[in-house]
């Protein structure tokens, strides 16, 4: 792996940074990420969701939860991301905001996923 200087820190300090996406491949694929996350089987089923929250704002986290949660989803996917507000917002909603009452059960599957199962809504 190259070594930063501080040339290099420098530059990428004064410009807009932008990751090489071949070596955000390579490093993915050699983590097994997607190993860490169940597979789409689930998602046959019209009961289970999976929601992915990368590149979203907050409102739109926000927007997107409340959408799965009002549609007739029984069980989710919910992936956050490891690291970043979402991860902390999304435990925060679900125990502590005026959706938590409508969590069943909140479950880590990995360090930015999370396995969510839904009360049965009343008509």
């Amino acid at each position: 792996m190259k070594q930063l200087s501080d040339k290099d820190i420098d530059n990428m300090c004064m410009s807009a940074f932008i990751p090489d996406n071949n070596v955000v491949k390579r490093i993915r694929s050699d983590l097994h990420l997607s190993s860490m996350i169940p597979k789409e089987t689930e998602t046959k089923n019209q009961f289970y969701r999976k929601l992915d929250l990368h590149h979203y704002t907050e409102e739109q986290a926000w927007e997107a939860i409340n959408n799965l949660i009002h549609s007739n989803v029984k069980s989710a996917t919910i992936i956050t991301g490891a690291s970043g507000i979402l991860k902390i917002k999304f435990q925060q909603w679900s125990s502590e905001s005026k959706i938590s009452e409508y969590f069943l059960s909140v479950k880590p599957i990995n360090n930015g996923s999370f396995a969510v199962k839904f009360k049965k809504r009343k008509n």
